[in-house]
């Protein structure tokens, strides 16, 4: 059985902290809030708790998870080496969703790391977060809280939906406020290289340290070996639904949203298929011709915030409305706009230029 326990997300009871502690330091698994998605946490140094968070997941073994620790004061803990613009980079982002790649320490077990010799390391910033690492006094590896390869979980709701029964514990600390995983900064590589964007942009992180590449795209489509970050496969974070991607490469949302109305019109004459749209306040009015279709809104297209808070909760609803295809656009590169685009790509079936 999966216990769930409410828990203040500003201001965590210490003894629901304590009892969460105390299944993380016996080897157990908890699903727990952070700043971006919920997380779920065993104990770093422990070989067999880490084992039995991919075996909940069903995450395979090349696929390595992210570490958390309290602060930089625990880097020595889980590296061998503080590799250029570390400190600047810690001090300025930490706590909060930015993954820094580091050098393995021994201590850490191979397994966390899927064999490779960097390790993935996060200070998160969500109170029951640090809360939960300062009473257990130690490093917490914790992908996020779902079954391998489904929508990332930002409500305890969906953590119970993915991983009731394969799990000791949920912190319910409500709604995740950012809602996309962090950003995985390679600090090994000159110049670094962000593994995956996320809740810290580019362009921040560019202003602060000067230039970052973007890894590129494994042209084969699958991984070689072990990889060195979490989020790196072609299909993740995907609903059970089909979802379409019609991709906004000119700029113009006009022409995206021709696209899905002609794409919505095909599939609705030939397949009956049920369909739900993700779009923005601005946007959904151009469907509502369409009265037979679910139509989840992110909020306003001014407001990447609020789009990322609300983008894999609004796919885990039209999921749960039953729907067979889900249409959507992205919006850009720029910002937060980089990691729903690339969060939008890994989660589709088919991705269509507009």
């Amino acid at each position: 059985m999966t216990e769930i326990l409410k828990i203040d997300p500003q201001k965590p009871e210490l003894s629901l902290i304590q009892e969460a502690a105390e299944v993380i330091r016996s080897g157990g698994l908890v699903a727990f809030p952070t700043e971006t998605v919920y997380g779920l946490g065993g104990n770093a140094l422990d070989a067999q708790a880490v084992q039995r968070i991919f075996l909940a997941k069903g995450r395979p073994a090349n696929d390595p998870l992210i570490v958390h620790i309290l602060n930089k004061s625990w880097l020595d803990r889980v590296t061998t080496t503080l590799p250029p613009n570390t400190e600047l980079l810690v001090h300025h982002f930490w706590p909060g969703p930015l993954t820094l790649i580091f050098p393995r320490n021994p201590a850490i077990p191979p397994n966390v790391t899927a064999g490779g010799n960097s390790v993935a390391v996060r200070a998160p910033s969500h109170p029951i977060a640090q809360a939960l690492l300062a009473v257990a006094e130690l490093p917490i590896a914790a992908p996020s809280a779902n079954r391998f390869g489904h929508t990332s979980p930002t409500q305890a709701s969906h953590v119970f939906a993915d991983l009731a029964g394969r799990i000791d514990l949920i912190l319910d600390g409500g709604e995740c406020p950012i809602g996309l995983e962090s950003t995985v900064l390679d600090l090994t590589k000159d110049p670094p290289v962000i593994l995956r964007p996320g809740g810290i942009s580019r362009e921040e992180i560019e202003q602060l340290i000067g230039k970052v590449n973007l890894a590129a795209k494994n042209k084969s489509g699958e991984p070689e070996g072990y990889l060195i970050s979490p989020g790196m496969l072609d299909r993740h974070y995907s609903p059970h639904s089909t979802l379409i991607l019609i991709e906004n490469v000119s700029g113009n949302r006009e022409n995206a949203i021709k696209k899905i109305i002609e794409y919505l019109g095909q599939v609705q004459k030939e397949d009956q298929k049920r369909i739900g749209i993700l779009t923005v306040d601005e946007e959904a009015f151009f469907f509502n011709a369409y009265p037979q279709i679910e139509i989840i809104s992110l909020g306003s297209r001014e407001n990447l915030d609020q789009i990322g808070r609300n983008l894999f909760a609004g796919m885990r609803t039209l999921e749960q409305a039953g729907v067979d295809i889900i249409l959507t656009t992205d919006f850009g590169e720029k910002g937060l706009g980089l990691a729903i685009r690339d969060r939008l790509r890994r989660a589709a079936s088919q991705i269509i230029p507009a």
